[in-house]
């Protein structure tokens, strides 16, 4: 008989970036990972589909934060800008309202300033002064809340004061709303936590530090989306050693000697593992993966009081030789409908399928010439829906059609103009897709909605209050949604998960 070792092991559950990255930071940490997901590639809502020609990437389709993705590559030794190539935008996007005006947002402050200006002279000192209370909660919500744990509650009472002083009582929209007057430029500095599932009226005013990203990182684009991003976050696990299974589902976390001690997968097979870490949502992984063991944080009940973010309906289609047409029409636009804050009213509180919409709309063929045919045009059209959990729900599976059609309404007679002739693919997702596709609750798009009380020490914690050994990546633990959110999961839980620790085994020697 020699001695030999074997590294302890770990199971990440769901291969979204924010599982992808865990898995790169517990491999840099010593551990055979192995990724488990549902679906047939990488990425979570940041993959793709590929129909008749056109990659219609799912989910998101910017980055804000490359450092971000850097630090993540470098932790695993490694250079991101080897593996992926990612083309700065500008402008970051254009903001068309009914009345036919519009606003470019850029990264240069001359640029940014000449916009403001052109819309609302008056407004350019209060600009100037929302762009410097933005950086304020950069420094303090990003850099400092964001990127350490937050599952103390010491932690939340060292920083109440800081949080305080920065009136995080007060929404995004109200603390744009008390710099500018313009209604056009309160939506523009104020529209952002949609992105990440959140309704403006009500979000903290922490999160007007999106302003201070752009404008200090700028936006970009992955070339080859983001799923090329997931693409290469899952060659970096599998050039640690580890394994990428796709195609299996977890039915359930395994508990051994009180603690997370593997998963069982929906076929039966069992796997077990040292430390279990869940990309799932964070109302999936307590209320299915964990519904055999007694809770006491997060109950089933704690769970359906919580506030959960807008449903999406998603329009993807292709166009036929349009690529010279709508030369107006850049990467990214939005198209603001004729309500803001009763329109989100209807969406997040009433729960009401109104009848106008605002839509973003991507556009990635403009920069990226792989995502269709040659000569042809590849669209993503999002709208903010309510989701599945509203006393009045709506029924997508007759009202998606018409919705759709409401949608191609708008952008013929706003944007595109003779769509409807040009459209040759097509592919609708609802909050009913994002329920069954990715196992979110209430086809929620963005998971657990980041008001103050569900934020930070508010949210379900990246090291488990319920399991031992149990840890959460992903939009439902904190930091939260969106690119850099969910990047920064895992670098938050690589500060709580130990280093891992070669075990001694015993072989046969060969004679």
């Amino acid at each position: 008989m020699s001695d030999s070792t074997v590294p302890q092991r770990a199971i990440v559950i769901g291969a979204g970036l924010g599982g992808l990255a865990s898995a790169m930071r517990l491999g840099a940490k010593g551990y055979a990972v192995t990724v488990i997901d549902r679906l047939d590639q990488p990425g979570g809502r940041g993959s793709s589909i590929v129909q008749g020609g056109h990659r219609f990437d799912l989910g998101p389709t910017i980055v804000t934060v490359p450092q971000g993705l850097r630090d993540l590559w470098a932790a695993c030794g490694r250079d991101f800008d080897r593996d992926v190539t990612l083309k700065p935008m500008d402008p970051f996007y254009e903001i068309r309202w009914p009345d036919g005006s519009s606003f470019s947002a850029r990264q240069d402050d001359a640029a940014m300033e000449a916009e403001i200006k052109r819309l609302s002279p008056s407004d350019i000192h209060g600009y100037r002064k929302f762009l410097t209370d933005s950086e304020d909660r950069y420094w303090f919500g990003y850099e400092n809340l964001g990127r350490r744990p937050m599952n103390e509650l010491w932690e939340l009472i060292k920083v109440l004061p800081r949080f305080a002083w920065l009136r995080a009582d007060r929404s995004v929209y109200a603390h744009a709303a008390r710099r500018v007057r313009d209604p056009r430029l309160r939506f523009a500095l104020s529209f952002h936590p949609l992105f990440i599932g959140g309704d403006p009226f009500r979000v903290t005013s922490m999160y007007i530090l999106v302003s201070h990203l752009e404008r200090a990182f700028g936006v970009h684009y992955a070339m080859g989306g983001v799923q090329a991003i997931a693409k290469a976050m899952a060659q970096v696990v599998r050039d640690q050693g580890g394994l990428v299974r796709m195609g299996a589902e977890v039915d359930e976390i395994l508990i051994e000697n009180g603690r997370a001690g593997g998963v069982r997968l929906v076929n039966g097979e069992r796997l077990s593992a040292d430390i279990v870490v869940s990309n799932a949502d964070a109302g999936h992984t307590y209320t299915r993966l964990l519904r055999n063991k007694p809770r006491n944080r997060w109950t089933d009940a704690k769970l359906d009081r919580m506030r959960w973010s807008m449903g999406l309906f998603v329009w993807y289609f292709g166009t036929k030789g349009t690529r010279g047409m709508w030369s107006d029409v850049g990467h990214h636009t939005i198209l603001v409908g004729p309500r803001y804050k009763a329109h989100i009213r209807d969406i997040f509180i009433k729960g009401h399928l109104a009848d106008d919409m605002s839509l973003y709309v991507h556009r990635p063929s403009v920069t990226d010439p792989s995502v269709a045919p040659e000569g042809d045009d590849t669209f993503y059209v999002l709208s903010p829906v309510p989701h599945l959990g509203h006393q009045n729900g709506v029924d997508w599976t007759t009202e998606a059609e018409p919705y759709r059609q409401k949608m191609l309404g708008m952008l013929e007679e706003r944007l595109l103009p003779g769509l409807g002739e040009h459209v040759s693919e097509s592919l609708v997702f609802t909050p009913d897709t994002f329920r069954d596709r990715y196992l979110s609750p209430l086809g929620a798009g963005f998971s657990i909605e980041p008001r103050i009380l569900q934020s930070a020490y508010f949210r379900p914690h990246n090291i488990s209050e319920e399991l031992p050994g149990l840890y959460l990546a992903g939009a439902g633990t904190h930091p939260g949604a969106g690119v850099p959110g969910v990047i920064g999961t895992a670098e938050v839980l690589a500060q709580l998960v130990p280093d891992a620790v070669a075990t001694p085994t015993l072989r046969m020697a060969a004679e």
